[in-house]
């Protein structure tokens, strides 16, 4: 989907099962940062993914195998090309955990997703001053939104300790606490049963079949082939009689 907001091109594109605002929520804002900080530009690319795409993403193009909230990608269009700010691809399962964790509405958490991205599009970099970027990030917040600014330094993540459960649906959730402590006791029960039975099929195969009754013994032979012994029974001489002859 696309938009012209004063001679701004905003393409907006979405691969995610929640809904991310659009250009009546957040696109005067694209416009008043281009105003203020790009001028020059022309358009620029907002994608709204999955955690998973997110973390695929941050893997190859950061070295990072984990999901994050956004990523800014900066273009370096030629002189007389048009000239794309750039893209901005921001993770709506993680705009969503946060505003959760920050009592705000996902709106509002990508509003702020969004200032953060823009600033890194026209070359800031927090990483690397001295906290110029964040505060001009705070002041544009209190200036543009009217609110006060959201933390940036809280942890973007799982609780520690917290553990990620398949449901049947296939579904996956995170679980803290007792259900977290429940889950790693099912799963260690599961491998120790998972071990018993690789032994006990390991020694069943070992084990010889023998058919039912007793079993036959095994005569070794001798020679290619073992001859029997021929038994000769002699015959006993008459017992001699008695002295009278008739």
């Amino acid at each position: 989907m696309t938009s012209e907001m004063n001679a701004f091109k905003i393409d907006w594109s979405s691969r995610s099962k929640l809904r991310g605002p659009g250009d009546r929520s957040i696109g005067e804002l694209l416009v008043r940062l281009r105003d203020r900080l790009a001028p020059k530009s022309q358009g620029i690319s907002i994608s709204y993914v999955d955690d998973r795409t997110m973390r695929k993403l941050n893997r190859e193009h950061r070295g990072i195998n984990q999901t994050t909230d956004i990523l800014s990608f900066p273009a370096k269009p030629e002189k007389g090309a048009w000239q794309h700010l750039g893209d901005l691809v921001i993770s709506l399962p993680m705009a969503e955990k946060m505003a959760k964790k920050l009592g705000v509405s996902r709106r509002r958490e990508i509003e702020t997703l969004v200032i953060h991205g823009f600033l890194h599009l026209c070359g800031h970099d927090h990483e690397k001053d001295a906290g110029d970027m964040l505060e001009l990030q705070q002041n544009l917040e209190r200036e543009f939104l009217s609110e006060e600014p959201l933390p940036m330094s809280l942890k973007r993540g799982r609780k520690p300790g917290s553990k990620v459960k398949k449901l049947k649906d296939g579904t996956r959730v995170v679980v803290t606490g007792r259900a977290a402590t429940a889950l790693v006791r099912k799963q260690k029960v599961k491998k120790v049963k998972a071990v018993k039975k690789a032994v006990k099929q390991k020694k069943t195969e070992q084990k010889p079949k023998r058919g039912p009754g007793r079993p036959r013994k095994v005569v070794a032979e001798q020679g290619p082939k073992a001859s029997a012994k021929r038994v000769v029974h002699r015959r006993r001489s008459p017992r001699p009689r008695s002295g009278v002859i008739s």
